[in-house]
C-alpha cells in the first residue's frame, strides 16, 4: 500500500504546472508529507507546538554554563510567549503549550492559565553521573503527561505537532541517551558531546567526563532495555517527549522533529514503538555533534540546516513554513492538464 501511495504521490507531483523536479527539495517534503499523512491533499493547521520543562540534577557538575535556576526563569518567561519559541508560534499561528514535568521550583501561574500546565510529580532529576536519574515511577508519570498532551493536541483537530524542550543540562542527559542508543564506544564519547548552551573548554572536558562516567555505568548493568536507559540517564522533559511522540503517531498526527534533544527522545520512542518514525518530519540539523547521528539511526533527513542549537522546538517551527509551502504545492497548484483549452 505504501508503495502505491508514493507512486501516486510521485504522479500528482508530476503533474503540477512545472517542469517534474523543478521545485527541488519542497517536492521531496511535499512527497514526505503526503505520505505521513496517507493522503494527495495533506494539511498544515491546526497546529501545536508543546514545550516540556524540568531540572536536571546532573547540573551540579558544571556541565552547563548556565545554572539550574534559569530553567525556570526561562519557563516563566515562557507564559508571556516572549521566549524564540513563543514569538515564533504566535507570528506561524501555531497553538502554543508550555508543561512543567520536573521543574525544581513549581511556577504558581501554571495553576491558573489554561495552555500553561503544572503536571510534574518528581521535582528534577538526581545526579546522572553516579546514580540513577529517576525511578520507573517517575519514568510512567513523566510518559503519561506526553500522552495526555498529544491526545489533548489530537482531540482539538490538530494535524501538525512539535514536541519542544526546557531544561538546563539537558544536552548532557541527551548525549548519553544518544551515545547508549546508538552504541558509541566510550573512547568516542566527545565526538557526540557538544557545547549545549556554551560551555568553554573547561566545561566541555567536564561535560565529556560527566558523559562517559554516567554511560560506563549503565554499560555495566544488566537487562538495559530502552526505559532503563532513561530511568538512568534521561531526563523528565525528554521522557515526556518520547510519550508525546509515540501518542502523536498513534493518533495519526503529523510530527515535526526539532533538535539534538528531541532526537534523543525520539529515538527511546523508536525503540518503544518503531512505526513512531512513519510520522515523523525532520525539521533541521543542529549544531550539536550528535544530531546527526541521531538522525541517522531515525532514517530522517532534516528540512534546513540554519547552524541552531537552541532547543525550544525553534528548529521544527523554522521549518512549518516550508510544510505550509508544501502542502499548498499539492493542494492548490493547477495540473498541466488544467491548463489545455
Amino acid at each position: 500500500m505504501k508503495n502505491v501511495l508514493r507512486l501516486e504521490i510521485q504522479s500528482r507531483l508530476d503533474q503540477l504546472c512545472k517542469p517534474p523536479g523543478s521545485l527541488g527539495g519542497l517536492e521531496a517534503l511535499a512527497a514526505r508529507l503526503a505520505e505521513v499523512q496517507n493522503t494527495l491533499h495533506p494539511e498544515t493547521s491546526p497546529r501545536r507546538v508543546v514545550i516540556f520543562a524540568a531540572d536536571h540534577g546532573v547540573t551540579c557538575e558544571g556541565v552547563s554554563a548556565w545554572p539550574s535556576e534559569v530553567t525556570g526563569m526561562v519557563t516563566s518567561v515562557m507564559r508571556h510567549q516572549r521566549t524564540a519559541s513563543g514569538v515564533f508560534a504566535k507570528r506561524l499561528s501555531c497553538e502554543y503549550e508550555v508543561v512543567d514535568v520536573g521543574l525544581l521550583n513549581p511556577l504558581e501561574s501554571f495553576n491558573n492559565e489554561r495552555h500553561f500546565i503544572n503536571a510534574a510529580r518528581r521535582r528534577g532529576t538526581a545526579n546522572l553521573r553516579i546514580e540513577t536519574a529517576m525511578t520507573p515511577n517517575d519514568f510512567d508519570h513523566a510518559w503519561s503527561v506526553g500522552v495526555d498532551r498529544a491526545n489533548a493536541a489530537a482531540d482539538a483537530g490538530c494535524r501538525i505537532v512539535i514536541g519542544g524542550e526546557m531544561g538546563i543540562g539537558n544536552t548532557t542527559s541527551a548525549s548519553c541517551i544518544v551515545s547508549l542508543m546508538t552504541n558509541i564506544e566510550s573512547s568516542s564519547i566527545d565526538s557526540i558531546v557538544g557545547r549545549g548552551a556554551g560551555v568553554d573548554d573547561r566545561g566541555l572536558e567536564k561535560k565529556i567526563a560527566v558523559i562517559t562516567n554516567a554511560t560506563n555505568r549503565v554499560r555495566a548493568l544488566k537487562n538495559v532495555d530502552a526505559k532503563r536507559i532513561a530511568c538512568e540517564v534521561g531526563g523528565l522533559e525528554i521522557v515526556a517527549l518520547s510519550g508525546f511522540y509515540t501518542q502523536s503517531a498513534q493518533r495519526g498526527m503529523t510530527i515535526l522533529l526539532d533538535g539534538f534533544i528531541a532526537t534523543s527522545a525520539a529515538l527511546l520512542a523508536q525503540a518503544m514503538m518503531p512505526q513512531v518514525t512513519d510520522n515523523m518530519i525532520a525539521g533541521h540539523q543542529s549544531t550539536e555533534p550528535g544530531h546527526q547521528r541521531s538522525l541517522a539511526k531515525l532514517n530522517l533527513s532534516p528540512v534546513l540546516d540554519l547552524g541552531l542549537r537552541l532547543g525550544e522546538g525553534t528548529g521544527a517551527l523554522a521549518a512549518l513554513p516550508l510544510l505550509d509551502l508544501a502542502a499548498t504545492m499539492m493542494n492548490e497548484m493547477a495540473t498541466l492538464e488544467e491548463l489545455k483549452p
